[in-house]
Parts: structure tokens; C-alpha cells; sequence
């Protein structure tokens, strides 16, 4: 069941940019680069070809939600900031339940603005590896497009192209130009630095991020908790 929620939160957050991207810069994904690699992220993960086609098309629809992309930025428990991307059609609504799960768990909504010079904006590729490639060579290349760093995930057998937020156009273009396969395109939050927690803290930091993701008008969360248990 778990795995089935998942899957639904995926298709949910697909379908909202599917929508957002057809809708800035239309709805055919040959002229659309932003729509055509959501298109192909939503079939890699498998997202029914009919729920796309609906989400393109509520792009055009006089009487379909017209999402608002917001980001709300608040401190959780022990000072870690938290980054909160949403899509939606009820602002009220969005801003009343992020607020919400803030206090729950002893933190606090801040202005716009007031903590994302904490963040750097990224965009984001994952790429399969072409046989062959050179990674110091492809980095070399890909530096005038505006890519900051390359990394290799053997785990996953991908590459993550890390790249300035407004390199986004050029990096896909060469990528594709280049025949390489892009599974997802992101933009991301990254913290400058993270900060340290116990064990403990851990546990209930985990629990406020848990909320904002199983709501549905959030698309992403950032936050500058360190990965490792300090």
C-alpha cells in the first residue's frame, strides 16, 4: 500500500508541472524542451499515457485549476530550515496546512524570501551513461553550458548533472543534442551548509518533513539538515 501512495503522490506532482509547463510555453512537447522532459519522466515512472494526455490538457481548459507555484520557507525544530515548493489552486488552503505543520512540531513559517539565501537554486539531470563515456571529458564540455559538477551513482547506473538554475535551457539542449538519455530533469534547493542533529532530533525533524510531503499540494521540500547523525 505503501509503495501504491507513493506512486500516487509521483503521478500527482508529475501531472501539476505537466500542466504548469504546457501552460507557460504550450502544450506540444517538440517546441515545449520543459514539457518534453516531463514527458519522458512521467514514462519512466511509468505514469499512465491517459494521465498525461489529462494534464496537458487542463493546461488549456477554461475551467480547470490554475495552479500557483509558491514556495513557503519556515524554521523546524532546532533551527533547520526548511524549503516547502507547492503547486496550487487554493493558496488559502496551502498556506493554512503548511503553517499548521510547522507549529505542530515547534517551528514557524517565515516571510518569502527570509531563508532561501540559505539555498543555492540548481537544476538537475539525471542521465543514463552513454558506453564509454568520459566523465572528466563530458564535465570539460559541459562547463561552458554551465554545469558546476558531475557525479556517477553506480548504484543507480546514472549520472547527475548539477548546473546553474538558469543553465537549465542550454545543459538539456546539449544533452539531447548529444543523444543523451535524460530520465528526470529537476530544479533543487541545495544548502550553502548543513547543520548537525542527534539522534532524537532526527526522529521529529523526519516526522514534519513526512507531513509536508504526504500533502498534496507540495511538490518538493528542502532543508538544511545533515544527511549523517552528528
Amino acid at each position: 500500500m505503501k509503495r501504491w501512495g507513493n506512486m500516487a503522490r509521483v503521478f500527482t506532482k508529475l501531472g501539476k508541472q505537466i500542466t504548469i509547463a504546457a501552460r507557460e510555453s504550450g502544450s506540444d512537447p517538440e517546441s515545449n524542451p520543459r514539457l518534453r522532459v516531463l514527458v519522458q519522466q512521467a514514462k519512466k515512472e511509468n505514469m499512465p499515457k491517459d494521465n498525461v494526455e489529462r494534464a496537458i490538457k487542463r493546461a488549456v481548459q477554461k475551467d480547470a485549476a490554475d495552479y500557483k507555484e509558491i514556495i513557503y520557507e519556515g524554521y523546524g525544530p532546532f533551527g533547520i530550515a526548511i524549503l516547502v515548493e507547492t503547486a496550487t489552486d487554493n493558496n488559502m488552503r496551502t498556506v493554512a496546512n503548511v503553517r499548521s505543520y510547522f507549529n505542530k512540531f515547534g517551528g514557524s513559517l517565515g516571510t518569502s524570501g527570509s531563508l532561501q539565501f540559505l539555498f543555492e537554486h540548481k537544476c538537475v539531470f539525471k542521465v543514463a551513461p552513454k558506453e564509454n563515456v568520459d566523465l572528466e571529458q563530458l564535465e570539460l564540455e559541459l562547463i561552458d553550458f554551465g554545469v558546476e559538477e558531475i557525479e556517477f551513482d553506480e548504484e543507480e547506473n546514472v549520472i547527475f548533472i548539477y548546473g546553474e538554475f538558469q543553465s537549465n535551457s542550454a545543459i538539456q539542449k546539449y544533452l539531447e543534442e548529444n543523444c543523451y538519455e535524460i530520465h528526470s530533469a529537476e530544479f533543487e534547493w541545495i544548502p550553502g551548509d548543513y547543520r548537525q542533529v542527534t539522534a532524537e532530533q532526527r526522529v521529529l525533524i523526519e516526522k514534519l518533513l513526512e507531513k509536508f510531503e504526504d500533502d498534496d499540494d507540495v511538490q518538493n521540500v528542502f532543508h538544511n539538515m545533515e544527511s549523517s547523525i552528528g
